[in-house]
């Protein structure tokens, strides 16, 4: 009886999930994964500043996808077949603990990638899945061939896999998770797949501005950022907010790149923010509360007297920008200045001049698109035995180990699909 022959293709997080799961479920299929760089599970050793954020603990699906500005639709049924519960067992069943952060990142208690990276080759190993390393893939081939007479499930795809090296590889399955790599969507694309184009996802803003000169380090606990980006609905998020040498980071920075990926691509990251340094604070309160202290401090100076929750420094940079000297007393400041010093803080104006960076996590936003794809399976509509997992959808998340889930559970569910087509 002829053996069921998985292929994987690409050998970061949902590459290796993937053939593992697969060849645990069946044991009898003979999984190889095709790996390009030389050294895989490249993000999974980066993540979280080489602590690697394994998943998030939201372990309630509908919460769950709330964290997914592209895909969390159709990743709902999903995370209730594999869910960020499943990945801790998962990885608790091998020996590896995870802990969990006070914003809710889940990191192995050991606080080091290496052993998340160790327990994925581990589990390969036990398994039987073969490892190809340096092995890149220029293009597959759909073949059709007769049914296996003597399968219960007869076989009727099979693919050729060309290498960049040189010679090819027959399988009857294949799991695409190339993640980013532009080769992983010329394959789809060549298959007959539409592509939303990629774009980055997860970047800090570069900001130059008078306001944040030598701030870098600086951070609030909490700031709301807008994008009022013309003939668009308003983009906001709230959170942490860091400023840098080259404008501002954090992770409401972070949240808002995410939920304005293309937005922002589309004008070419040259647009307003809009940041509300008080969100805790209405306008009307806070102009209140500043005509209390200019009547209660009416002899202190302003710019040494903060009476909100700002850093000191920030304070001093917005007093000084709306026309405040360092020796002013509150008794001397106008109400056309104080309404300015409000508007300052709450709905100051900066303009973004380009993205950074989140450290070396890039994510991206596009990829194969969703309706393509059978999320009970991860089974290619247009493709019988094509399945995919991971970055090469057009699905991602917020900084939080909620991307890495999304590659877990997909990846699973996609092993699932592939054995239960061909199991004999």
């Amino acid at each position: 009886m002829q053996l069921l022959k998985i292929a994987v293709i690409g050998g970061g997080a949902a590459g290796f999930f993937g053939a593992i799961r697969a060849a645990s479920a069946n044991p009898d299929a003979i999984v190889t994964l095709l790996e390009a760089g030389r050294q895989p599970l490249t993000k999974v050793r980066i993540s979280g500043g080489g602590r690697c954020n394994v998943t998030h603990a939201c372990f309630d699906p509908a919460l769950l996808v709330q964290y997914y500005p592209r895909g969390g639709k159709a990743l709902h049924g999903a995370f209730n077949r594999f869910q960020p519960r499943d990945t801790v067992a998962w990885f608790e069943s091998r020996g590896v603990k995870l802990k969990t952060e006070s914003d809710g990142r889940m990191f192995p208690i050991t606080d080091n990638s290496e052993t998340i990276v160790d327990c994925l080759y581990e589990a390969a190993k036990e398994v039987g899945v073969k490892i190809r390393i340096g092995m890149s893939v220029v293009g597959i081939k759909v073949q059709e061939q007769l049914p296996i007479t003597n399968d219960p499930l007869p076989i009727t795809h099979r693919f050729e896999i060309e290498l960049k090296a040189g010679g090819s590889l027959q399988c009857d399955r294949i799991l695409l998770a190339t993640g980013s790599n532009p080769i992983g969507y010329q394959i789809a694309q060549s298959l007959g797949h539409q592509i939303e184009p990629p774009v980055p996802s997860l970047f800090t803003f570069n900001i130059k501005d008078k306001r944040l000169e030598d701030l870098a380090g600086v951070s609030v606990d909490s700031a709301r950022l807008r994008l009022p980006i013309a003939g668009k609905t308003a983009l906001e998020q709230t959170g942490a907010l860091l400023v840098t040498h080259w404008g501002l980071s954090g992770p409401a920075v972070l949240k808002l790149s995410a939920w304005g990926a293309r937005l922002l691509h589309d004008c070419n990251y040259q647009t307003t923010l809009v940041i509300n340094w008080l969100p805790q604070s209405n306008r009307e309160n806070l102009h209140q509360q500043l005509l209390a202290v200019r009547s209660q401090l009416a002899r202190r100076q302003i710019a040494a007297n903060c009476p909100v929750l700002l850093p000191r420094r920030l304070w001093q940079q917005l007093v000084t920008y709306v026309g405040i000297d360092a020796e002013q007393k509150w008794a001397e400041l106008s109400n056309k200045v104080l309404n300015q010093l409000i508007q300052e803080l709450c709905e100051g104006k900066y303009q973004i001049q380009g993205k950074g960076v989140f450290k070396e996590e890039f994510v991206t936003c596009g990829g194969v698109r969703l309706n393509e794809v059978n999320f009970k399976t991860m089974e290619s509509r247009i493709v019988p035995g094509l399945f995919f997992a991971g970055e090469i959808l057009d699905i991602d998340g917020v900084t939080g180990g909620f991307n890495f889930q999304s590659a877990w559970t997909t990846a699973w569910l996609a092993a699932r699909g592939m054995c239960d087509q061909g199991a004999n």
